[in-house]
């Protein structure tokens, strides 16, 4: 009897670990290897790799809030995440599961680089868990939806456009996010639900699907809004 309690109770706790370590079972690595370059220095002292892996895992758990992915069968299967700094080109790239940040940009930003790489870091960890349509997403919505959620964290940089502004829907980045911002106010969770239709393939039905209108009318609504 005794013997049945002790198996009992560590099914229990073991059940426990599981449902508290949830959205901490994916591995979260950073590599610093720019320690020889001012932008690898700066990331560093005033980011920190620790608090970059916080910030994974934190953006994480963001971003399945977002995409209302509520369990690991609604996610992609993803065992490991890096994040690598290095003296490379640009502001970051994520590929295979891998983020990759300029140590250069960190190293030349004026202002608050923390906060501005955190952003950086939502917007790449969405690459990793959002869906492309298997290849046929738009582009610029890919970005696009990377920058919403960005935009939803409260990590939208003093350089972006203003909402309304842009010339087309799929122009990406901000301009993108900001419309994708417009289109989650007329029906709620739109953008987790166009992140689901896009698991297996995509179309442009989807907004019609979704908002009874083509992406064009609506985007002919949103500039008519603020007066484009």
């Amino acid at each position: 009897m005794a013997h049945s309690i002790i198996h009992v109770f560590s099914l229990l706790v073991v059940t426990l670990l599981a449902v508290l370590q949830g959205s901490h079972a994916v591995e979260y690595v950073v590599t610093n290897n720019a320690l020889n370059t001012r932008g690898g220095i700066r990331f560093r002292d005033e980011i920190g790799a620790e608090y970059a892996k916080q910030t994974l895992i934190s953006a994480s758990d963001f971003i399945w809030r977002t995409f209302q992915q509520n369990s690991a069968a609604d996610r992609k299967n993803v065992q490991k995440i890096s994040l690598i700094i290095e003296d490379i080109n640009g502001v970051a790239f994520t590929s295979n599961n891998e983020i990759h940040v300029s140590a250069k940009y960190v190293g030349s930003y004026s202002g608050d680089v923390k906060r501005e790489i955190t952003g950086v870091l939502y917007h790449e960890l969405t690459h990793v868990w959002q869906w492309n349509g298997k290849g046929q997403t738009p582009g610029g919505l890919i970005e696009g939806i990377a920058d919403f959620v960005r935009l939803k964290a409260g990590y939208a940089p003093s350089h972006w456009v203003k909402a309304g502004e842009g010339t087309k829907w799929d122009q990406g980045y901000d301009v993108t996010a900001w419309f994708l911002d417009y289109l989650n106010g007329l029906k709620n969770g739109f953008v987790a639900q166009l992140n689901k239709k896009t698991r297996d393939g995509y179309s442009a039905n989807y907004f019609v699907e979704l908002l009874g209108k083509t992406v064009d009318q609506l985007w002919n609504d949103y500039t008519a809004k603020f007066g484009k």
